[in-house]
């Protein structure tokens, strides 16, 4: 993908700053250890100040011990573990709000985000860039139908949402102002990163990457949660789902005129108006809209809903900091 780049001035001092990477985890005690220290590994060799925050959101398995055992080796690997599974964005949310750096990177803790980016995104940042935004070049690793899968979902979020999603990733480098505005001055419970990302507006840019193999273990999306954070990340964004009401209304509207115009055209000519099968395709499509358009308004409410009742996003039941 190519994006044309924000004018961005010189700003970021790598030298004097802390660098924090944020990765959310949820059963990946088989391959944590191999992920943490390939990354310290390339913070090592790029960033005198770094820290690793890994977001255990209600791993089934041993991540968390294996993440008390990392930290203990290194204070600078830093351990959150949420009371139940909240989901990626939230844990994605806590890693940015308990971060302490001046650059944040988020990425994912099954590597297929390659670490070999991390010195050319600090470059970026130390350039200017507010937002370096990871983009995906290839998708090899993934089978057909999981590609088609996230092109579908890139394609509705570019066209409806307003924010371009092609190829978009949640690998990405904010500034410290970016995660400030994120993870505080945002209050929508209800959240879909890589579009607030996009929305606050900073400068950005953005660099190409390979998706790598699984160190380990199987993906943790399936359908019906991609199905969940479509839905999440189309209400967030967009009022254009609701339009499609007034649409399917017209579209009845229409389709009400015309079957009316053929039976009066029946009657004046002395010809038998349309039977029992026209009534009943007619009252089918009808239903049928009816039903969708309220689906389309339920889910908005239903997102109103989960808003107002303001309960937290996630709740942390233990972290490493409060061992120390």
């Amino acid at each position: 993908m190519e994006k044309q780049n924000q004018k961005i001035t010189p700003t970021g001092n790598l030298q004097s700053s802390l660098t924090s990477v944020v990765l959310p985890a949820r059963n990946e005690a088989a391959s944590i250890a191999t992920a943490v220290d390939t990354i310290s590994g390339v913070l090592d060799s790029c960033s005198p100040n770094w820290e690793i925050v890994v977001v255990d959101d209600g791993s089934d398995d041993q991540t968390y011990e294996r993440l008390l055992e990392l930290a203990g080796q290194d204070s600078r690997v830093r351990a959150i573990r949420f009371s139940r599974n909240f989901g990626k964005e939230a844990a994605i949310l806590a890693g940015l709000q308990h971060a302490k750096g001046d650059t944040v990177i988020t990425m994912d803790a099954d590597l297929q985000h390659p670490p070999e980016l991390i010195p050319e995104m600090l470059r970026c940042w130390a350039e200017g860039a507010k937002v370096v935004n990871a983009v995906k070049r290839s998708r090899t690793s993934d089978g057909i139908i999981a590609r088609f899968r996230a092109n579908v979902f890139n394609q509705l979020m570019s066209s409806l949402g307003g924010i371009d999603m092609h190829d978009a990733s949640d690998f990405k480098l904010l500034d410290r102002v970016v995660v400030d505005q994120i993870s505080a001055a945002l209050p929508e419970r209800e959240r879909f990163y890589r579009g607030l990302t996009d929305w606050v507006g900073y400068s950005s840019t953005t660099l190409p990457f390979d998706v790598n193999t699984r160190v380990g273990g199987e993906g943790k999306w399936s359908i019906l949660k991609l199905a969940e954070l479509a839905l999440t990340a189309l209400v967030s964004f967009t009022s254009a789902p609701l339009r499609i009401v007034t649409l399917l209304g017209i579209a009845t509207l229409i389709l009400g005129f015309f079957i009316g115009a053929d039976a009066l055209l029946s009657w004046a000519r002395g010809r038998a108006v349309s039977g029992f099968a026209t009534v009943v395709i007619t009252l089918l499509l009808i239903g049928s809209f009816v039903m969708i358009s309220l689906g389309i308004m339920g889910e908005y409410i239903a997102k109103i809903y989960e808003e107002v009742k303001r309960r937290p996003t996630f709740i942390v039941e233990a972290t490493t900091d409060d061992d120390d």
